[in-house]
């Protein structure tokens, strides 16, 4: 039996995901060998890996008291109004992570970071290295229209892996996962439909036929990954953790009390699962 850990992406609602994660380092449960991450979900991951604990909460409480980080005259421009760049300062600098603590970590393991191919349309799952971790991480995080929206790692024009394969729960299993905690920052009830930043993305990028497809199609890829979650093949044993009581922040709007909020609940249903696991 292969145990695998995905974590979606949601922008700071992934406070609600930290607090899961430090709930785990509390109770030292970490039985996965393979970890995936999309977008906020691979910079909780990256300090899950490496143990440091409050960090990833400590990190987005930075950037969300962080003036470089949002400054809405960069709406035009080419850094976009989030400078998704201030992460690889947070993680040398304010946060600094750990390399040999989660390279040590992952020995014998599979770590992957999902970013979305600008050249194909297609995701790419990273597999980070202590040359280019953090990189992979921006890349994986780098929203279109919100951030500069493109970010280059192995040679690869990438940005935000939620555009390509939001939930790579079926990634997992085609990668020999059949034990899988996924953690949730959105409803798991609820079907998602075309948002206005895939129809922009659809009309922006008509000349990029492979690229607006990817913004048309976004939606239905996450509907997908729902079916499969709902329907795995047998012999695939999933487990999801979601805010079923909503959560403060949302992709884009936060306080410092929300993202609070939201990490605290994380903390109560990070112990309440691994309660049921025993």
């Amino acid at each position: 039996m292969k145990k695998a850990l995905v974590v979606q992406g949601g922008g700071f609602r992934t406070g609600f995901t930290a607090g899961i994660l430090d709930a785990f380092m509390a109770f030292d449960y970490n039985p996965f060998d393979q970890y995936v991450g999309v977008s906020g979900g691979a910079i909780a991951t990256s300090y899950y890996l490496s143990k440091q604990r409050t960090a990833t909460f400590n990190a987005m409480k930075f950037l969300a008291e962080d003036p470089e980080f949002v400054k809405f005259v960069r709406v035009m421009r080419d850094k976009g109004y989030m400078n998704i760049d201030r992460l690889r300062s947070v993680a040398i600098n304010q946060v600094p992570f750990e390399f040999e603590k989660a390279i040590n970590a992952r020995l014998g393991k599979n770590v992957h970071f999902v970013a979305t191919n600008r050249d194909t349309g297609q995701p790419e799952y990273l597999d980070p290295t202590p040359e280019d971790w953090i990189e992979s991480v921006i890349a994986s995080c780098t929203l279109p229209f919100v951030t500069k929206g493109t970010h280059a790692v192995k040679g690869m024009d990438l940005m935000d892996g939620g555009w390509s394969d939001p939930l790579p729960i079926e990634w997992a299993v085609e990668n020999g996962a059949t034990d899988i905690v996924v953690i949730r920052t959105s409803d798991i009830t609820k079907r998602a439909s075309q948002s206005w930043p895939d129809y922009f993305g659809s009309i922006f990028f008509r000349n990029q036929k492979r690229l607006s497809e990817c913004f048309s199609n976004s939606h239905q890829k996450y509907n997908d990954a729902l079916d499969f979650l709902e329907n795995p093949p047998a012999g695939i044993n999933i487990q999801q953790i979601w805010p079923e009581d909503g959560l403060k922040c949302t992709t884009y709007s936060y306080s410092v009390n929300s993202i609070k909020a939201d990490y605290r609940y994380g903390l109560h249903v990070g112990m309440k699962f691994i309660w049921g696991q025993k």
